[in-house]
């Protein structure tokens, strides 16, 4: 006699779905909340969960935050219908979208941040 077990970690996309306008990349996106567990399975069965984290991720550019164990229960049993938009906090070099930058003078436009134009050398605003 043989048993067919093991340990696993599995991931669960919970019933939250919040549209916002992303504070990270500017875009339209949602909110969406994940578990991520570990679990014991005999038989490819899960028998046993533990070690259960929660986390939050945009749609638009990815950007994703550990939230309170607590808040990500409440969500799981539906409680909890919004979240603050400012849930994922900033880190100095997350992602920052491009935009781009016109010379008054001259009309050349880069997406470097630069203070003068590499082209004629005006000031960029």
């Amino acid at each position: 006699m043989f048993f067919i077990m093991g340990i696993s970690q599995g991931e669960k996309k919970l019933n939250f779905d919040q549209t916002i306008v992303c504070s990270h990349c500017g875009q339209y996106g949602h909110l969406e909340v994940y578990m991520i567990y570990s679990y014991l399975s005999l038989f490819f069965i899960p028998i046993f969960k533990w070690g259960r984290r929660y986390f939050v991720k945009t749609t638009c550019c990815g950007a994703s935050a550990e939230i309170d164990a607590e808040l990500g229960r409440q969500i799981e049993r539906g409680e909890v219908t919004s979240l603050p938009e400012n849930i994922i906090p900033h880190s100095p070099d997350e992602y920052a979208p491009h935009r781009m930058h016109r010379c008054p003078s001259c009309g050349f436009e880069t997406e470097e941040d630069y203070q003068f134009c590499p082209k004629c050398g005006q000031r960029l605003n």
